[in-house]
Formats: structure tokens, sequence, C-alpha cells
């Protein structure tokens, strides 16, 4: 009987395996193996060459400063929030926890379109800010708040339960002991909850470096001046440049892999010593 049942067991566990493996084959594998299939067939000079025209080296360019600005907004912020969800109580703390998830449960192209009617230029704010010599709409600062706004959630949703989980206790100790506030939180809190940022960190990165949706609305994608690697490969797609189009993609999709391994690496490395 107890023989009859381990097996059972064991081959159940296979067969999740196998169920778990196939799925992530299906989604993830086999596109990338698409992509890879049809690179191959393609001259390498013509894929070295098609990265290197000045069109997408601008596009990485702007992708790359995009990212990082939208990043280390939601960073700070992402860990503000999270201070003050943790350690604050108001009234309306529980809407301002669903207003985090918002950005999951919006479509990007919607974002766009609500960043158009705010900052476009007969939007609410944005006749205002061009009468001061700001364009948002159709320029740099337009794609960083939406990338900015895409992926709001993820540092914040990674700190929170962090924080929550370390508790209060080691940040008032110190204030007791003579800290300030900030000091506290520097040197107690946030050791403490590194990780979670690290993590919520790498998953905006990852993200922001992908986004198209949102993007593509509020930069009116004007090639050498608002194209993003992603409206690169989508310009580049329309024009039947499909050697740019994969390289492209496959670069953009390398990149957010290799951020994710790392940090996946370091986290194991980390609990290994």
């Amino acid at each position: 009987m107890n023989m009859s049942l381990k097996k059972s067991h064991h081959m159940g566990r296979w067969i999740l395996t196998a169920i778990a493996v196939s799925w992530f084959m299906i989604l993830i594998l086999v596109p990338v193996g698409g992509l890879l299939q049809k690179l191959m067939t393609q001259p390498f000079a013509e894929i070295y060459r098609s990265l290197q025209t000045a069109t997408a080296a601008r596009a990485f360019l702007l992708t790359a400063k995009v990212t990082f600005l939208a990043v280390a907004i939601n960073m700070v912020m992402g860990i503000l929030m999270a201070k003050v969800i943790v350690t604050q109580k108001f009234r309306g703390k529980l809407f301002i926890e669903g207003l985090i998830d918002l950005p999951f449960a919006i479509s990007p192209v919607v974002v766009g379109f609500m960043l158009v009617i705010l900052f476009g230029p007969y939007g609410w704010l944005g006749g205002l800010l061009e009468s001061v010599g700001v364009k948002v709409i159709y320029a740099t600062p337009g794609i960083v708040i939406a990338t900015v706004f895409v992926t709001l959630p993820f540092v914040a949703k990674e700190v929170i339960p962090v924080y929550q989980q370390a508790g209060l206790q080691s940040e008032e100790a110190a204030q007791v002991l003579g800290a300030s506030q900030w000091q506290a939180f520097w040197w107690v809190t946030l050791p403490t909850i590194k990780w979670g940022v690290i993590y919520g960190v790498t998953l905006a990165l990852a993200r922001s470096l992908g986004e198209f949706g949102a993007v593509l609305v509020v930069s009116g994608s004007i090639i050498n001046q608002t194209e993003t690697a992603t409206l690169f490969i989508h310009q580049q797609f329309t024009d039947f440049n499909y050697t740019s189009a994969y390289t492209a993609s496959l670069l953009i999709a390398a990149i957010a892999f290799i951020i994710l391994i790392g940090i996946e690496w370091l986290a194991k490395s980390k609990k290994e010593t």
C-alpha cells in the first residue's frame, strides 16, 4: 500500500514538472527559438550592421536614458511609499495601497492617452507647461512619466512585505539611542530591506526596457527624437526590415534575461553565505 502511494506521489510530481516545463517552453523558449532561427538564416555581417545605424543607436540610447530615470525615481518613491504605508496610520491608507496596484490593472495604451489628456498641448496642464517652455508629450519627459507610471508598483510591492516582516523595533531602538529618524532608516532599516529594493529595481528595470504601449502614445514615435528601442523594433518590422527588428528584439530580451538571472544568482549566493 505504501509503495503504491509512493509511486503515485512520484508520478504526480513528474506530471506537474512536465506540465510546468512544457508551459515554460511554449511561452518563453519557443518564441525565443523562433527569433534565433530567423536570425540564423541571415549573414552575420548583416545582423551586425542592422544595429550600427544612427537611428538604432539613438533609440537604444534614449531607452537607456529613460530607463535610468524611471528606475531611479521609482526606487526613491517606492521606498518612501513603503515606509509611509508600513509606519504611518491615516485615513485612506487602504485606498493608497490599492492605487499602487493601479498600473497592473490599466492597459499601458490607456495610460498613454490619460497622459496626453493631462499633458498634451490642449490638456489640463500641457498648455500651461508649454507656455513656460516645457514640452511633455512627444518629448522625452512624457516618455519618462509614462515609464514611471507603468513601473510604479514594482519597488513598493517588493519592499512593503519585507519592511513589515522586519518590523519597526530596530528602527525605533536606534532612535531611542539617539539616532535621528533619517540615520535610523539609513543605517538600520535600509540594510534590512535592501533585497526587496534590489528585486523591485530589477523588475522595474526589465519592465522599463520593454515598455511599448504607453510610450507609443506619448512619444509620437518620432524617428531620431522620441523613438525608443521598442518603437524602433516596431518601425523596422512595419518597414519590412526584419533583420533589424529581430536583432533588436533579441537584444532587448537578452538584456532583460541577463538582469533577472543575475539578481537570482546574487540572491542565491547571499543565502549560501
